[in-house]
């Protein structure tokens, strides 16, 4: 029983020892490096993407103050609803407006800003789950706000739009190239391994494979990616990961879990 007791007291937590990085912007990044830390991995920050604000705000905000009464608002991330909510404190939605958010974590964010009853997807967390969801399958001469940034994939604007939406893309902020500088460089040459990737983003994966120097990107290769998707999965092996795990989302709590399965695979 001694023993027993002992073995409890001292055993590790489940990154332990492990290099982690983290490619979400430093803005979203703060909380998911405290998890990583707490369960004993060691955080490497090399942040895929920069959010800035976006340059017109005034006509951001107005087109917020319309989506207040549109039939579907949709919030594309977390960072959209952090945005969204930053031009525009006070932004409540009607009644009869149905707010959808792509995955649980922006649904999360919208909760701690008072809205409720947010539709989302549970089994496939991407535009491709939340284009299942039924309150979007009829949308025939119906107002949409679809709030997020410009760029990245058009597969739901150009679905909404297939099913007869009056779709309205309300930019709250935009996404720019890293910033890296020789201290991200350095954290990544010198980090102890395994080395595990958390990629939640083709965008980052592209800005990774392109402006890496090719040692440091080669590194990366050599470890374990965690995928938020099957379709991140599939860009992530043909950019040369060829150990990749495919998380349920791109929520914390899903990267994390998919993380402690592929450290405790590569440990076998």
């Amino acid at each position: 029983m001694a023993t027993l007791q002992s073995t409890q007291h001292t055993h590790s937590p489940p990154l332990t020892g492990a290099s982690v990085v983290v490619t979400r912007p430093s803005a979203a990044a703060a909380a998911l490096k405290r998890r990583i830390a707490t369960l004993g991995g060691s955080v490497i920050a090399l942040p895929g993407v920069g959010l800035r604000g976006i340059e017109d705000a005034v006509s951001a905000r107005t087109a917020l103050r319309a989506a207040r009464n549109a039939d579907i608002a949709i919030f594309v991330s977390p960072n959209a609803v952090r945005h969204a909510f930053a031009l525009l404190p006070a932004l409540r939605f009607a009644r009869t407006t149905r707010v959808c958010a792509v995955g649980r974590a922006t649904a999360l964010a919208l909760a701690r800003r008072g809205v409720r009853n947010v539709a989302w997807p549970d089994a496939r967390q991407d535009s491709e789950g939340l284009l299942a969801l039924p309150q979007l399958a009829r949308l025939r001469r119906r107002r949409v706000a679809l709030v997020g940034a410009p760029g990245g994939r058009n597969l739901l604007p150009a679905a909404l739009r297939a099913r007869g939406a009056i779709l309205q893309n309300i930019h709250v902020y935009r996404r720019t190239p890293p910033r890296w500088t020789r201290r991200h460089f350095d954290s990544l040459a010198n980090a102890a391994t395994p080395l595990l990737t958390l990629l939640s983003s083709a965008e980052v994966l592209a800005h990774l494979q392109s402006g890496l120097p090719p040692h440091l990107y080669t590194r990366l290769l050599g470890g374990e990616c965690i995928a938020s998707s099957l379709r991140l999965a599939q860009a992530a092996r043909a950019a040369g990961f060829e150990r990749v795990h495919v998380a349920t989302s791109a929520g914390s709590d899903d990267m994390l879990a998919a993380a402690k399965s592929a450290l405790a695979q590569h440990r076998l």
